[in-house]
């Protein structure tokens, strides 16, 4: 009979490890049963080993201000100005490599207007602008990997 091994898998470990270098993601997770294993490229690699049901991961502790300092402001949006990315996938700026950028901050674009590209799956998604206005941020890098949702250009 042979017995069940505790532990954590470490050969799952580095071919998670594995596929993030390999598609230039910034995490994964994994879960089964009750083991829950996520490997991240931003930290260190976490593994946890909880009931599913459990919070797996809180959130890390603010930092303490300083005495008489205001925590610093983030800037304010209007949500409407800001194209966020529909899907995971690497940023590129501009058609080709050493081409013109589709876009640079200060530019009047219109509606429908490639404003980057975005890679996914080895397929090439144009982000059109939903609207006609003038670019006033660019929030990503070129060749730089986004999340879903993820904030991307403000048109206003």
């Amino acid at each position: 009979m042979a017995e069940k091994k505790s532990g954590i898998d470490q050969a799952l470990i580095r071919d998670l490890a594995n596929i993030l270098n390999e598609t230039d993601l910034t995490e994964i997770e994994v879960e089964q049963d009750d083991l829950r294993i996520r490997v991240s490229r931003n930290g260190a690699t976490q593994y946890v080993q909880a009931p599913i049901a459990a919070p797996a991961f809180a959130a890390p502790a603010a930092a303490p201000a300083a005495a008489g300092a205001a925590p610093a402001a983030a800037p304010t949006r209007n949500p409407a100005n800001v194209v966020n990315a529909p899907m995971v996938g690497t940023v590129y700026m501009a058609p080709a490599p050493g081409a013109r950028p589709f876009i640079e901050i200060g530019a009047t674009v219109k509606e429908g207007q490639t404003l980057i590209i975005i890679e996914a799956m080895k397929t090439m998604n144009q982000i059109p602008s939903p609207k006609s206005g003038k670019v006033t941020e660019i929030l990503v890098d070129d060749g730089h990997p986004v999340e879903y949702g993820q904030a991307l250009v403000v048109i206003e």
